[in-house]
């Protein structure tokens, strides 16, 4: 955290580990070996989340920001503990400086590297990786519930073709991990904006829960669980790139249905 971000920040050092996606950019690590592009931010999302629009502004947390209280916006002032993330109310000038900083840059890169694969290929596939607690933690509507191994979010089958959707789908699933699709997540800013399969440009949102990998409490790695699910990230990336779907997307590039 840069900073001028820390000076505006209160939130415990546990908690922004644990709203981290901790460990998930050495999960896919191996997708350039792949033949994919791999691009990730080592910033917190406390300092930005990168993952909502611009506008999506809580009036709590930022000067000149919305009505509703949108507490895990573009700016986040509750931490999913439930802790304060911000001593004051951010004034517009240093939300600018995090969107010039860091938030505009990277849409920026991830807007280009897509219009450079869909023009080499004629269409480019997104996928956005997460991280989610194995269960939902207290004060979230659902209760303590368990959740799948994998969730991919395609908010309702729309934002990629059926060959995308299934093939991870099926992927997951043959390497044993349990699959539910958008519950409790069904794909943020990045999926719903950059997911536009009429324009030949699929994303899929997927969520690992963290039990796979690491251990939850202590936030350390689980040296065999990364291991395996290391290789599922490497091998999904190899089934997104195989010749097999390419040659799906080709024939119909547009299916994307909603359920």
């Amino acid at each position: 955290m840069d900073p001028e971000s820390l000076s505006w920040t209160v939130a415990p050092a546990r908690s922004i580990g644990r709203d981290a996606d901790l460990y998930v950019d050495a999960l896919f690590q191996d997708a350039p070996a792949e033949g994919a592009t791999l691009l990730f931010s080592r910033m917190s999302r406390l300092v930005v989340d990168l993952n909502r629009s611009e506008a999506d502004c809580d009036g709590d947390a930022v000067e000149g920001g919305g009505r509703a209280p949108f507490p895990r916006g573009l700016i986040w002032r509750v931490t999913t503990d439930g802790e304060p993330v911000l001593v004051a109310r951010l004034p517009r000038r240093e939300v600018e400086r995090r969107l010039d900083r860091f938030y505009r840059p990277y849409h920026r890169t991830l807007s280009a590297i897509l219009a450079r694969k869909r023009e080499r290929f004629g269409f480019a596939i997104l996928l956005c990786a997460h991280s989610m607690p194995s269960q939902s933690r207290r004060g979230h509507a659902e209760g303590a519930v368990g959740r799948a191994d994998i969730v991919p979010g395609t908010r309702g089958r729309t934002t990629a073709a059926s060959a995308v959707i299934d093939a991870v789908d099926q992927h997951a699933r043959a390497c044993r991990f349990s699959v539910r699709h958008d519950d409790p997540y069904k794909g943020g800013f990045s999926t719903a904006h950059y997911g536009q399969p009429h324009r030949a440009v699929h994303a899929v949102q997927i969520e690992i829960a963290r039990r796979l990998y690491m251990d939850e409490q202590s936030l350390a790695m689980d040296g065999q669980g990364f291991t395996a699910v290391r290789d599922f990230g490497r091998t999904l990336v190899a089934r997104l790139t195989s010749a097999e779907l390419l040659g799906q997307l080709r024939q119909n590039p547009f299916d994307a249905r909603e359920i």
